[in-house]
């Protein structure tokens, strides 16, 4: 669980995005990162039990709060969530893993999936569907993981991606530009005590989509085509 006073500092920050607001109040950011780290030191203990996560440190794990805003219009120097990478290698690592989203309001989430792709990891992934979608249909269409994980976010091609037919069975997913699910947890969730055990749960039902996809776009050697992005 988190404290109701990390969901508060989050909530002024927003009313308070500014370089001397966040330094007066850097005592309850610091207590609110502790807060965090404490969790995810959590929940690398017990996600390390079923999956090989090296030697993750919760350091390696939490995002920095200060915005880069050299190329936004937004130039509000703070986010307005704590999140964290959780996987081999951290949040940092370039691969897909566990993204947890705390945020007031109902907006805190974990989730899932491909977000960045290159243009060769979207051909590889392209590749593996065309030749063979059942695998990857079987994990995202499972009914506990669509119960758990009702949200699916990310881009998709407005038509079919160079290569392949308009009506191709597998459309849908070939379009898919990024395929990231989400579970949603509201301000209660996030600070009742079964929190933890509720992350752990979606993490459980996530790894074999995860892994999948690190095979897909890291792993596996497929010849890749040129694709229009």
């Amino acid at each position: 669980m988190l404290q109701s006073s990390t969901l508060k500092f989050l909530t002024d920050l927003v009313q308070n995005n500014n370089r001397e607001w966040f330094l007066e109040n850097r005592k309850r950011y610091d207590d609110s990162k502790a807060d965090l780290e404490k969790l995810v030191g959590t929940l690398i203990t017990d996600l390390g039990k079923f999956h090989d996560l090296g030697n993750l440190q919760v350091k390696d794990c939490i995002f920095r709060i200060n915005r880069d805003v050299r190329f936004s219009k937004n130039k509000d120097p703070y986010k307005s969530d704590l999140s964290a990478g959780i996987g081999p290698g951290g949040r940092s690592s370039g691969k897909v893993d566990y993204y947890l989203h705390i945020q007031p309001d109902g907006q805190s989430f974990l989730g899932g999936g491909m977000w960045d792709a290159t243009a060769e990891q979207l051909a590889k992934y392209r590749q593996e569907v065309d030749y063979n979608a059942d695998e990857l249909k079987s994990i995202i269409h499972d009914k506990t993981f669509r119960e758990f994980f009702p949200e699916i976010s990310g881009e998709s091609l407005k038509t079919a991606p160079k290569g392949y037919p308009k009506d191709h069975p597998e459309i849908e997913l070939l379009r898919r530009k990024q395929l990231f699910f989400i579970h949603r947890f509201t301000d209660k969730d996030v600070t009742s005590k079964d929190f933890a055990d509720s992350i752990i749960k979606g993490m459980k039902l996530l790894k074999p989509y995860t892994d999948f996809m690190n095979y897909i776009l890291y792993d596996a050697n497929p010849e890749a085509e040129d694709i229009q992005l």
